[in-house]
C-alpha cells in the first residue's frame, strides 16, 4: 500500500488562512497588522521570483509590506544603514534581506545587523541560542524547519520518543530541526540522531528512523532499503536534474527530483512528502507566521 503523501501546499493553504484571519482580528481590536520587509540586492532572475511570492503572500494575508529594491553596487556600509532604518521603523516587524548578496558585502555582517526581535528568518545567533535553549526562549524558528515540524505534526505522525534520523548538517536545515525535535514541547520529545557526508553507515542509521528527515542536496540518495516499513519520510531535497518543455506553456521547466527514490519509497514509508509539492511552499508559510507572531510580541499579546 503506498504512503499517504503529506502535501505541503494544502498545508499552506491551512497555515494561510489561519493568519488571514488573525490578522484581521488584530487590526481590529489592536488598529495594527505585520508589517515585513524585502531588501532584494540587484536583479538575479531567480532572487526576484522568490521575493515576488513573497510579496504576494504577504499581501493575500493582509501585511503591511515594504519592497526596497538596491542597486548591485549599494556599498555594504549603505545596506547597513539601510537595515537600521528598518530596526527603528515600529511599522515594520519582520526585516528580510534576500540572499545571496553581491561579493562584495559581508552576508554575515549583515545578517547579524538585523534586531534579532525583527529576524523573521531565525538566522540571528541570537535566534540560534534562543532556539537551543528551546521553550519560551524561542521567538522566531528558521522557516524550513518550523515548516517540517508543522507537517509532522498536522499529518498526525508521533513524534514523542519517535526516532528521528536528519540527513544533513546545514545550518538552514539539518542543524535546527535536530535541535527542534529533541526539545520538550508540540511536535518534539524525539531521540534524534544527525548523519552526513563522514557517516560511517548511513544506511544503518537511517533503517532505525520513525521519522526520517532527508536535507543533503544529494538527488536520490535515500534508496529503499534504507527506509523502516511505515516510516515518516521528509525529503527537503529541490535537486534539478534537467529540463522538459511544459504542456500548459510549451515553454522549458525544470525537472526536480528529492532527495529520496520518491517512487520506491513510497511503497514502504507510511508518510511521504513529494517533491515538488512537500516542504517547498511551507518556507515562505511560515515566515508568514514568524511575522505575525514579531507583531503580537511587540504588542505583548504573544
Amino acid at each position: 500500500m503506498s504512503a499517504k503523501l503529506i502535501l505541503g501546499t494544502e498545508i499552506r493553504e491551512q497555515i494561510l488562512e489561519e493568519i488571514t484571519k488573525e490578522v484581521a482580528e488584530i487590526k481590529a481590536k489592536h488598529g495594527k497588522v505585520p508589517g515585513l520587509v524585502t531588501i532584494l540586492v540587484g536583479e538575479s532572475p531567480a532572487s526576484i521570483s522568490y521575493v515576488t511570492l513573497k510579496i504576494q503572500t504577504a499581501h493575500r494575508v493582509g501585511f503591511h509590506e515594504v519592497q526596497d529594491n538596491q542597486p548591485p553596487d549599494i556599498a555594504e556600509a549603505a545596506l547597513l544603514a539601510l537595515i537600521d532604518k528598518y530596526n527603528k521603523d515600529e511599522s515594520i516587524n519582520g526585516i528580510l534581506v534576500q540572499l545571496p548578496l553581491p561579493k562584495h558585502i559581508d552576508e554575515k555582517k549583515v545578517l547579524n545587523a538585523i534586531d534579532p526581535d525583527k529576524d523573521v528568518d531565525g538566522f540571528h545567533p541570537v535566534n540560534v541560542g534562543r532556539l537551543m535553549i528551546g521553550g519560551n526562549e524561542v521567538k522566531f524558528a528558521p522557516c524550513t524547519p518550523a515548516g517540517i515540524q508543522e507537517m509532522i505534526v498536522r499529518a498526525g505522525v508521533e513524534t514523542s520518543g519517535a526516532e528521528v534520523v536528519v540527513v544533513g548538517r546545514s545550518n538552514i536545515v539539518g542543524k535546527p530541526i535536530a535541535v527542534m525535535m529533541v526539545q520538550k514541547g508540540r511536535g518534539a520529545n524525539s531521540t534524534v540522531t544527525v548523519v552526513h557526508t563522514r557517516t560511517k553507515d548511513i544506511a544503518a542509521h537511517c533503517r532505525r528512523a520513525d521519522i526520517l528527515i532527508v536535507a543533503a542536496g544529494v538527488p536520490g540518495l535515500v534508496k529503499p532499503e534504507y527506509i523502516k516499513p511505515g516510516a515518516c519520510v521528509i525529503d527537503v531535497g529541490v535537486n534539478r536534474v534537467g529540463e522538459k518543455i511544459s504542456e500548459k506553456t510549451g515553454k522549458k521547466i525544470a525537472i526536480l527530483r528529492g532527495d529520496v527514490d520518491f517512487d520506491a519509497a513510497k511503497e514502504i514509508a507510511g508518510y511521504i512528502t513529494p517533491v515538488p509539492g512537500g516542504v517547498g511552499p511551507m518556507t515562505i508559510t511560515m515566515l508568514m507566521k514568524n511575522t505575525l507572531m514579531s507583531l503580537k510580541y511587540s504588542l505583548g499579546i504573544a
